[in-house]
């Protein structure tokens, strides 16, 4: 790519999707098999999180990546990954007003 290419990419305006009600920002500690992953969240409690099988072949993950998780209504500590945060999108998180959270998050892995 040439420079004025990727200058391009970084002015564009990025929209970052913001954890809605009974959604959580949450980083992956580990994987665990089975599309299922071990995630500190920003409440500071660890949680396991399940990666639906409509998002399997289409979102991977490791250990250090920032996501949101909506929580199940019948437990509480458990929940299905939902999105996946780039790190452009991290940079326009934190200017929306959760720069504690990722900063707090960042201890992790």
């Amino acid at each position: 790519m040439s420079r004025a290419f990727k200058r391009l990419l970084v002015r564009r305006v990025v929209s970052v999707r913001v954890p809605g009600e009974n959604e959580v920002v949450g980083k992956v500690l580990e994987m665990l098999g089975d599309g299922r992953f071990r995630v500190i969240c920003a409440d500071g409690r660890i949680r396991i999180a399940r990666l639906p099988g409509r998002l399997r072949k289409r979102l991977w993950l490791k250990a250090g990546d920032f996501i949101v998780i909506a929580l199940w209504d019948f437990d509480p500590d458990k929940g299905d990954i939902i999105y996946k945060y780039e790190k452009r999108e991290l940079k326009e998180l934190e200017k929306q007003g959760f720069a504690e959270v990722i900063k707090a998050l960042s201890r992790y892995v």
